[in-house]
């Protein structure tokens, strides 16, 4: 009996003094995930090719610089001490060679895992083993765990994320932890004390508007995120899932919408396209300083939806220094043309000096109104910077 008190006593005072590792996405997190586009089709080889080509693409110069290993990378069983440890065959080398790669070459280190017994494509998962895996991958110097929540029972959701959370900070390597819990349990209430982003809905796909649980466009998510605004900021972010930007369920319009769209929820910004083979314009949305610098913003202010009428929406994003960002969103199946008279949008205080970020212009001041043509399923991106 005295053994048993002694460890519930000890593990209480270790959960105490844990936290999470503060002051790591004061805005939020930037890389690329191998899930939308090579599921569990994942190895060394294809990972090292990732974070080659985005070097030579610009996208770690633009600051993609996490680099994700979804599900799959597993071995099917732990080893005989209960160890977890990649699949030998596609990761000959190990997972701390491959990190070492990631880190010579100005990358951090990104790996998936569940919070069940197993994950969601039936590798070992990490319950009743968080302590140990934790200090597993501190060892292999990984810096981002996303952790799912597939076969998790009865679990309580907070409280299991609380125990990873633990366990990462008495392993003793910083780690950004991304709660994947598809908002079932309203993480974004209870998230920021534990995680640095979390899920807020179930997984994307690469079409406009589709609403399966497991498959749902980025039209669909965003919607869903017009009530979470309040609850994101530097180190907790709300996380709508990675980009499906340039992928083939959608249009030029399609990811260029969607990209910005993202950048207004200050949302992170994990690629999840083949980028070793882009189109170039493609590459030109995912490596646009001026878009990403609205996403980046030190601020660290969620966007909001200002209007939403059938076919339009304006969104707003408080950014530094007094400066806003104006999207408009064109979501019917017609091009219109939208006509903005400043005066009409109340947060807006003086005279602002607006660039057009899309079009590269730096157009006339918010003292006159705005007037521009929206093709179908794209928008208009407005940067405001006060005029002194």
């Amino acid at each position: 009996m005295r053994k048993i008190v002694f460890t519930f006593l000890m593990l209480a005072s270790i959960s105490a003094f844990a936290q999470k590792f503060d002051g790591l996405a004061l805005t939020p997190p930037m890389g690329w995930n191998s899930w939308n586009t090579f599921a569990t089709n994942v190895d060394e080889n294809l990972i090292k090719s990732v974070a080659d080509a985005m070097i030579m693409n610009g996208m770690w110069d633009a600051g993609y610089i996490y680099i994700v290993i979804d599900d799959g990378w597993e071995a099917m069983q732990r080893d005989s001490l209960g160890n977890i440890f990649p699949d030998p065959k596609r990761f000959p080398h190990g997972m701390k060679a491959l990190g070492n790669y990631l880190h010579a070459h100005g990358f951090k280190f990104g790996i998936h895992n569940c919070a069940g017994t197993e994950t969601c494509s039936g590798f070992p998962g990490g319950r009743g083993h968080e302590y140990q895996d934790a200090r597993t991958y501190a060892s292999w110097g990984v810096d981002y765990l996303k952790y799912d929540w597939c076969n998790h029972g009865t679990a309580n959701a907070e409280e299991t994320y609380k125990t990873m959370r633990d366990a990462l900070y008495h392993a003793g390597r910083p780690v950004v932890f991304s709660i994947c819990e598809w908002g079932t349990n309203e993480p974004w209430i209870w998230g920021p004390e534990i995680g640095h982003l979390w899920r807020t809905t179930g997984d994307i796909t690469d079409c406009y508007d589709c609403q399966g649980v497991y498959s749902m466009g980025w039209k669909y998510i965003l919607d869903k995120e017009a009530e979470l605004t309040q609850y994101a900021g530097p180190d907790h972010w709300n996380d709508p899932d990675m980009l499906e930007v340039g992928n083939k369920g959608l249009t030029l319009a399609e990811s260029r919408a969607h990209f910005t769209l993202w950048c207004m929820l200050a949302a992170p910004l994990m690629a999840g396209n083949d980028v070793r083979n882009m189109p170039e314009e493609i590459r030109d949305i995912l490596t646009n300083k001026e878009v990403v610098a609205i996403d980046q913003d030190s601020l660290g202010k969620q966007g909001f939806r200002y209007m939403d009428q059938i076919g339009k929406q304006i969104w707003a994003k408080e950014l530094s220094n007094g400066a806003w960002a104006i999207c408009v969103f064109n979501s019917s199946t017609d091009p219109f043309k939208i006509r903005i008279d400043w005066n009409s949008l109340p947060f807006l205080k003086g005279t602002y000096s607006i660039r057009d970020i899309w079009h590269k212009q730096n157009l006339s001041t918010t003292a006159s109104s705005f007037i521009e043509d929206i093709q179908s399923r794209d928008v208009v991106l407005l940067r405001l910077t006060p005029v002194k």
